[in-house]
């Protein structure tokens, strides 16, 4: 296996491609260099002399600063470099597209036709609690319904979407938690929903009806218990209704076009923005290609590599829609007293990452080459086909919910430390090398560690094909394991 891989030839830096002791040759550069010190996998290797303040360039791009005298040879990391990013930025809107597209291959996939005109992935079942005071009375109806329906029938899994809200909340809190609610019950993966208060919250269960507009009344019902006598047996019977329902369900052949996906990174490291993240890049725009949808998500983890999506946007009105994303969401981290740039995390950090703009480079290759066409606040669904910008924040669990909601029918995750974490739609993890997926295989879908060595056109090709089957019914690490969970974003008081 090579040492050490060097991304862009405007680079100063490689990457470690296997643990480099020091006192090792490092062969196979414009001129020999000896490592200076041990440098472990997926970290960097300066190529020439660092003074404190010149800047060090990976992708084509500076990550960052020397802090101290760097020699070539030497490890660079956050002992010795740091970032060049501060306050707020001034933005100008300077095109620079130049998309890859793909020829149309005419494909399909097994999914699910709605009465409304929509496709799901999944036949699934929901119970949607309106306030979390109701979570365990739900858990018990779950496994009542379990025990008479242990194959589940027609669904492909049976989710609480659990959380703690919907009470005690005040202003774009409660908003949140009911937009996003609101989007799950309207899931296209949806076959069935029981929407489920209990009736004295303030997320009162009729207004959230009312503000569902249009709904298929035989696939969406309510409940709230203290309206009943007992909850869980009013409960079953409801859930029996939505089996009873969902009987005539099939599968049929559905345009890959019509395929919307979320894509989104977690616990990185030094091969994230080398190997799975450039693999879902290639993957967005080869579903764009075919007239498909992607949604890129994760705003701080935009910050200093923002101005390469402004200069994507396909005309001015998204270019300051872009803009208005980025600032708005570095001042609520200003709100909170709380500095811009306190990223990356420590296992970030333990895997290579040393600065956010050697994150955030990384991070948005996940969204390939195509030209932005929106951006959507958070609790907002899809409006255009192409790639969109999605706000929320980088927390795995609340970004990836935040996808869920805004109509993507599949998520893919990719991680160089792994997880076992899933949103309440299928989530494809992809590890960034070959130990996590051998050392983790029961948490992680898909290897994109083999294109260390293998053209990026042969993965992407099987990784295609795995999309395809994910979405066509086969069930993903997450769905086995029945770990599927939902998170909602919070900024405000609790009462």
């Amino acid at each position: 296996m090579k040492q050490w891989l060097k991304l862009n030839p405007r680079d100063t830096v490689a990457v470690a491609l296997r643990p480099i002791a020091a006192g090792e040759a490092i062969t196979g550069l414009d001129r020999p260099l000896t490592a200076l010190s041990d440098i472990p996998q997926g970290h960097k290797i300066a190529l020439a002399r660092f003074e404190p303040g010149d800047m060090i360039t990976k992708y084509g791009y500076p990550i960052g600063h020397a802090a101290s005298a760097i020699e070539p040879g030497e490890w660079v990391h956050t002992h010795n470099m740091k970032t060049n990013l501060s306050g707020e930025e001034k933005y100008e809107y300077v095109p620079d597209l130049h998309p890859i597209s793909y020829p149309p291959r005419g494909l399909t996939f097994q999914g699910y036709r709605r009465k409304n005109g929509g496709v799901g992935i999944r036949n699934d079942l929901f119970i949607v609690p309106t306030v979390g005071c109701v979570n365990g009375i739900a858990e018990q109806m779950l496994q009542e319904f379990k025990a008479l329906h242990p194959d589940l029938g027609p669904f492909d899994n049976v989710t609480i979407l659990k959380h703690p809200y919907g009470c005690s909340q005040l202003g774009d809190d409660h908003r949140q938690t009911r937009s996003i609610l609101l989007d799950a019950v309207k899931h296209p993966n949806a076959g069935g929903v029981l929407v489920f208060g209990l009736g004295c919250e303030n997320n009162v269960v009729a207004e959230f009806r009312s503000l569902l507009g249009d709904y298929d009344e035989a696939r969406v019902k309510f409940l709230v218990a203290q309206e009943v006598g007992d909850e869980v047996e009013a409960g079953l019977a409801l859930l029996e209704e939505l089996h009873e329902a969902a009987k005539t369900d099939r599968r049929e052949p559905v345009p890959i076009s019509e395929l919307n996906v979320g894509l989104k990174c977690g616990g990185s490291d030094g091969f994230s923005g080398i190997t799975a993240n450039p693999l879902l890049g290639a993957f967005s725009d080869f579903l764009i290609s075919q007239g498909g949808s992607t949604v890129l998500t994760e705003v701080p983890e935009m910050f200093g590599a923002e101005k390469m999506l402004m200069a994507r946007a396909e005309n001015e009105e998204v270019y300051r829609s872009i803009v208005e994303l980025i600032q708005n969401f570095k001042q609520y981290f200003l709100s909170h007293g709380e500095p811009v740039y306190e990223n990356p995390s420590p296992g970030n950090k333990a895997g290579g990452i040393s600065t956010l703009e050697d994150k955030s480079l990384g991070c948005t290759q996940k969204a390939g080459t195509a030209p932005v066409v929106d951006v959507l606040q958070y609790g907002e669904k899809l409006r255009k086909k192409g790639l969109s910008l999605l706000q929320a924040p980088g927390n795995d669990l609340v970004a990836s919910s935040a996808l869920a909601a805004s109509d993507c029918h599949l998520v893919l995750f990719t991680t160089g430390r792994g997880t076992p974490f899933g949103s309440f739609v299928p989530t494809v993890k992809i590890a960034t090398n070959n130990e996590l997926y051998a050392k983790k295989g029961h948490w992680m879908d898909f290897n994109a560690g083999p294109l260390l060595e293998t053209p990026m056109a042969d993965i992407l090709e099987q990784f295609i094909t795995y999309v395809i089957e994910v979405a066509s019914g086969r069930k993903t690490r997450n769905e086995q394991n029945d770990v599927r969970e939902l998170a909602i974003f919070k900024t405000g008081v609790t009462l």
